[in-house]
């Protein structure tokens, strides 16, 4: 009885010992808030809405210590709608990330499989969208991805340590068609900066076929016909080549407030060159559509618990298109918990100019149907939990 007794301790220890070494863990997010807007097709709308400061979820993540300062990782993340349960990114099961890879604290990260780009990484923190004024206020359609609508499918990514303040990364997504090597190719650049009260980044990012490799790489995606016809401000470019976009970014913090500005330019370059049904409907004969966007935010913690902010964005259309949008944004969030807060955002934007549609400018806040006239308000209230 007594060897018995010492082996199951003995066995329980070493359990112990290896269970240290090695750690899963479940987390996740829900976001809800009921909106508002003032015209979506010509008409007033009230309706839920699901994941807005963040996107709802929950995931896996893990890590295996193998020794040596290395460890191998893992990350299974999905997206749902709180409302009606139905899963997010085009019906994706892991639509938001899905990785696997090796770890050292000296030398970096290298992971395989759907995951963030680097203009995501080095920049995207900086844009409002991705902090207090949900994705609603995003940039027009998030057309440089700042707010990260779009993931990267077939993905090799690495990711360096920090080394004084500074960081870097970038990322290689194979297109996987025979004899056809630069077919859907994706590709991104990055790097960052980070010590006491400022923050940097900049980031670059090139996609071969965009409506397909990139805004159409989910399972509810079409083969044939255009993926980008959430948004007028790009819809109009589905036929283009190669998507463009330049980053860059920064935040500098004193004391409760922190002022934060973000630059891009995005390019839909060689319009009319891709094949497919609809895809070139604007009916362009060649050219490129490009944006320049500016944004400038402010956030003040006015007590520990209560955050308000406000920001200004801008974006000008040229070559195929000469759209401008003009977006302010207002937004109050009060932290109940460390898991929990509520939050109040209301976002207005003026377009002019003629679209990548060839028509007259509408505004289009992001996630949005295009409003009628050349004005649109959205609002919404929401709570936010995490575990």
């Amino acid at each position: 009885m007594k060897k018995s007794l010492l082996a199951l301790a003995a066995l329980g220890t070493f359990a112990g010992a290896a269970h240290a070494q090695s750690s899963v863990t479940l987390y996740g997010i829900i976001d809800a808030g009921i909106a508002y807007t003032n015209n979506t097709a010509g008409q007033h709308n009230y309706f839920m809405s699901s994941g807005n400061l963040q996107g709802s979820r929950w995931g896996l993540k893990g890590t295996e210590d193998l020794g040596g300062g290395l460890k191998a990782i893992f990350v299974l993340e999905n997206g749902f709608n709180v409302f009606n349960g139905r899963l997010a990114q085009g019906g994706a099961e892991f639509g938001r990330q899905a990785y696997v890879g090796l770890s050292t604290a000296q030398y970096g990260t290298v992971t395989l499989g759907r995951q963030y780009d680097s203009v995501v990484d080095y920049t995207g923190a900086l844009e409002v969208g991705s902090q207090w004024a949900t994705f609603y206020g995003a940039h027009p359609g998030d057309l440089d991805n700042l707010n990260n609508s779009n993931r990267v499918n077939n993905s090799i990514k690495y990711t360096s340590a920090k080394y004084a303040g500074f960081s870097f990364g970038g990322l290689y997504s194979l297109g996987g068609n025979a004899g056809q090597f630069n077919r859907n190719q994706i590709w991104s650049l990055g790097v960052g900066y980070s010590q006491g009260p400022l923050v940097l980044g900049a980031g670059y990012l090139n996609v071969k076929d965009p409506n397909f490799s990139f805004f159409g790489n989910t399972p509810s995606s079409s083969a044939t016909a255009s993926n980008m016809a959430g948004s007028r401000v790009y819809s109009g470019f589905a036929s283009a080549k190669t998507q463009q976009v330049i980053s860059a970014g920064g935040a500098y913090t004193f004391g409760a407030a922190t002022v934060c500005a973000t630059y891009s330019n995005t390019q839909f370059k060689d319009v009319a060159t891709e094949a497919g049904t609809g895809l070139n409907a604007a009916g362009y004969t060649g050219g490129s559509g490009k944006f320049h966007n500016a944004e400038i935010n402010f956030k003040y913690q006015l007590t520990p618990a209560l955050l308000v902010g406000a920001a200004y964005d801008y974006t000008k259309g040229y070559g195929l298109s000469n759209a401008k949008y003009h977006q302010g944004m207002l937004g109050v969030d009060y932290f109940l918990s460390k898991r929990t807060d509520v939050y109040v955002d209301g976002i207005y934007q003026h377009a002019s100019g003629t679209d990548s549609t060839q028509r007259a400018a509408v505004a289009n806040i992001n996630g949005l149907s295009a409003s009628s006239t050349s004005n649109q308000v959205a609002a919404i209230v929401g709570i936010r939990h995490k575990f």
